[in-house]
Protein backbone atom coordinates (compact mmCIF):
# COMPACT_ATOMS: atom_id res chain seq x y z
CA UNK A 1 0.00 0.00 0.00
CA UNK A 2 1.39 3.38 -0.98
CA UNK A 3 0.06 5.21 2.06
CA UNK A 4 2.56 4.81 4.85
CA UNK A 5 1.97 5.57 8.48
CA UNK A 6 5.48 6.55 9.46
CA UNK A 7 5.08 7.82 13.00
CA UNK A 8 8.88 7.70 13.31
CA UNK A 9 9.67 10.51 10.91
CA UNK A 10 10.66 13.92 12.18
CA UNK A 11 10.07 16.89 9.95
CA UNK A 12 13.48 18.03 8.78
CA UNK A 13 14.35 21.74 8.70
CA UNK A 14 13.04 23.12 5.43
CA UNK A 15 10.58 20.25 5.02
CA UNK A 16 7.62 22.61 5.19
CA UNK A 17 9.04 24.81 2.43
CA UNK A 18 9.74 21.80 0.22
CA UNK A 19 6.16 20.64 0.68
CA UNK A 20 4.84 24.06 -0.26
CA UNK A 21 6.92 23.97 -3.43
CA UNK A 22 5.78 20.46 -4.31
CA UNK A 23 2.14 21.20 -3.61
CA UNK A 24 2.13 24.35 -5.72
CA UNK A 25 2.52 22.19 -8.83
CA UNK A 26 -1.07 20.97 -8.35
CA UNK A 27 -2.37 23.94 -10.34
CA UNK A 28 -1.60 22.20 -13.65
CA UNK A 29 -4.29 20.37 -15.60
CA UNK A 30 -3.90 16.92 -14.07
CA UNK A 31 -6.46 15.26 -16.31
CA UNK A 32 -4.05 15.73 -19.23
CA UNK A 33 -1.63 13.37 -17.47
CA UNK A 34 -4.06 10.45 -17.26
CA UNK A 35 -2.99 7.82 -19.74
CA UNK A 36 -4.22 4.72 -17.92
CA UNK A 37 -5.72 3.39 -14.67
CA UNK A 38 -2.47 3.47 -12.73
CA UNK A 39 -1.80 7.09 -13.71
CA UNK A 40 -5.31 8.01 -12.60
CA UNK A 41 -4.77 6.37 -9.20
CA UNK A 42 -1.45 8.16 -8.76
CA UNK A 43 -3.15 11.47 -9.59
CA UNK A 44 -5.83 10.76 -6.99
CA UNK A 45 -3.07 10.17 -4.43
CA UNK A 46 -1.38 13.45 -5.42
CA UNK A 47 -4.65 15.34 -5.10
CA UNK A 48 -5.46 13.69 -1.77
CA UNK A 49 -2.04 14.51 -0.31
CA UNK A 50 -2.27 18.07 -1.64
CA UNK A 51 -5.63 18.55 0.09
CA UNK A 52 -4.41 16.84 3.25
CA UNK A 53 -1.42 19.16 3.42
CA UNK A 54 -3.78 22.15 3.45
CA UNK A 55 -5.82 20.64 6.31
CA UNK A 56 -2.72 19.81 8.38
CA UNK A 57 -1.27 23.29 7.81
CA UNK A 58 -4.57 24.78 9.00
CA UNK A 59 -4.27 22.64 12.15
CA UNK A 60 -1.06 24.47 12.97
CA UNK A 61 -2.03 27.91 11.68
CA UNK A 62 -5.32 28.00 13.62
CA UNK A 63 -3.77 26.82 16.87
CA UNK A 64 -4.84 29.95 18.74
CA UNK A 65 -8.21 30.48 17.04
CA UNK A 66 -11.24 30.39 19.31
CA UNK A 67 -13.27 27.21 18.93
CA UNK A 68 -10.63 25.51 16.83
CA UNK A 69 -11.00 21.74 16.36
CA UNK A 70 -8.21 19.80 14.57
CA UNK A 71 -9.21 17.92 11.44
CA UNK A 72 -7.68 15.50 8.99
CA UNK A 73 -8.75 13.65 5.91
CA UNK A 74 -9.89 10.04 6.28
CA UNK A 75 -6.54 8.48 5.33
CA UNK A 76 -7.53 4.89 6.05
CA UNK A 77 -10.76 5.25 4.07
CA UNK A 78 -8.87 6.69 1.11
CA UNK A 79 -6.17 4.01 1.30
CA UNK A 80 -8.82 1.28 1.45
CA UNK A 81 -10.60 2.80 -1.58
CA UNK A 82 -7.29 2.81 -3.48
CA UNK A 83 -6.60 -0.81 -2.46
CA UNK A 84 -10.02 -1.86 -3.78
CA UNK A 85 -9.43 0.07 -7.03
CA UNK A 86 -6.01 -1.55 -7.48
CA UNK A 87 -7.52 -4.99 -6.86
CA UNK A 88 -10.20 -4.31 -9.45
CA UNK A 89 -7.57 -3.10 -11.91
CA UNK A 90 -5.46 -6.22 -11.37
CA UNK A 91 -8.49 -8.49 -11.76
CA UNK A 92 -10.30 -6.93 -14.71
CA UNK A 93 -8.06 -4.14 -16.09
CA UNK A 94 -10.71 -1.54 -15.35
CA UNK A 95 -10.79 1.16 -12.73
CA UNK A 96 -13.64 1.02 -10.26
CA UNK A 97 -13.58 3.80 -7.68
CA UNK A 98 -16.08 3.28 -4.90
CA UNK A 99 -17.33 6.03 -2.62
CA UNK A 100 -16.83 5.79 1.11
CA UNK A 101 -18.42 7.83 3.85
CA UNK A 102 -15.88 10.65 3.54
CA UNK A 103 -14.35 10.10 0.09
CA UNK A 104 -16.56 10.60 -2.97
CA UNK A 105 -15.59 10.01 -6.59
CA UNK A 106 -17.33 11.88 -9.40
CA UNK A 107 -17.32 12.13 -13.16
CA UNK A 108 -14.29 13.08 -15.25
CA UNK A 109 -11.82 12.23 -12.51
CA UNK A 110 -13.32 14.51 -9.87
CA UNK A 111 -13.26 13.45 -6.25
CA UNK A 112 -13.77 15.00 -2.83
CA UNK A 113 -12.37 14.02 0.52
CA UNK A 114 -14.33 15.50 3.42
CA UNK A 115 -12.29 16.68 6.42
CA UNK A 116 -13.21 14.93 9.66
CA UNK A 117 -12.52 15.78 13.29
CA UNK A 118 -9.26 14.17 14.38
CA UNK A 119 -10.28 12.86 17.82
CA UNK A 120 -6.78 11.87 18.90
CA UNK A 121 -5.31 15.23 17.81
CA UNK A 122 -8.18 17.00 19.60
CA UNK A 123 -7.36 15.17 22.81
CA UNK A 124 -3.67 16.08 22.48
CA UNK A 125 -4.58 19.67 21.61
CA UNK A 126 -6.58 19.96 24.82
CA UNK A 127 -4.04 18.23 27.09
CA UNK A 128 -0.55 18.34 25.56
CA UNK A 129 0.09 21.11 23.06
CA UNK A 130 3.69 20.01 22.43
CA UNK A 131 2.52 16.47 21.73
CA UNK A 132 -0.15 17.90 19.43
CA UNK A 133 2.42 19.89 17.45
CA UNK A 134 4.69 16.84 17.17
CA UNK A 135 1.77 14.80 15.86
CA UNK A 136 1.02 17.43 13.23
CA UNK A 137 4.67 17.53 12.14
CA UNK A 138 4.75 13.73 11.85
CA UNK A 139 1.56 13.76 9.80
CA UNK A 140 2.99 16.45 7.52
CA UNK A 141 6.17 14.40 7.06
CA UNK A 142 4.18 11.22 6.35
CA UNK A 143 2.00 13.11 3.88
CA UNK A 144 5.03 14.61 2.16
CA UNK A 145 6.55 11.16 1.78
CA UNK A 146 3.34 9.83 0.20
CA UNK A 147 3.22 12.84 -2.14
CA UNK A 148 6.84 12.37 -3.21
CA UNK A 149 6.45 8.62 -3.83
CA UNK A 150 3.31 9.12 -5.94
CA UNK A 151 4.92 12.01 -7.80
CA UNK A 152 8.05 10.02 -8.63
CA UNK A 153 6.04 6.99 -9.70
CA UNK A 154 3.89 9.13 -11.97
CA UNK A 155 6.93 10.83 -13.51
CA UNK A 156 8.57 7.46 -14.07
CA UNK A 157 5.38 6.07 -15.59
CA UNK A 158 5.04 9.08 -17.92
CA UNK A 159 8.68 8.70 -19.00
CA UNK A 160 8.20 5.00 -19.73
CA UNK A 161 4.99 5.73 -21.65
CA UNK A 162 6.67 8.45 -23.75
CA UNK A 163 9.65 6.19 -24.46
CA UNK A 164 7.39 3.31 -25.49
CA UNK A 165 5.41 5.59 -27.82
CA UNK A 166 8.56 6.96 -29.52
Amino acid sequence: MLFMQTGQLNLQPGGQARKQQAVSTMNVNLSALVTDNVSELLLKILEFTHNRHKILAENINNLHSAGFVPKDLAVEEFADAMDVAIGEHEHSRRLMLRDTENVKFGYNGAFKAKPVVDKYAKQLFENDINGYLELQKKKLAENLLNYRVASKLLRQKQTVTRTANS
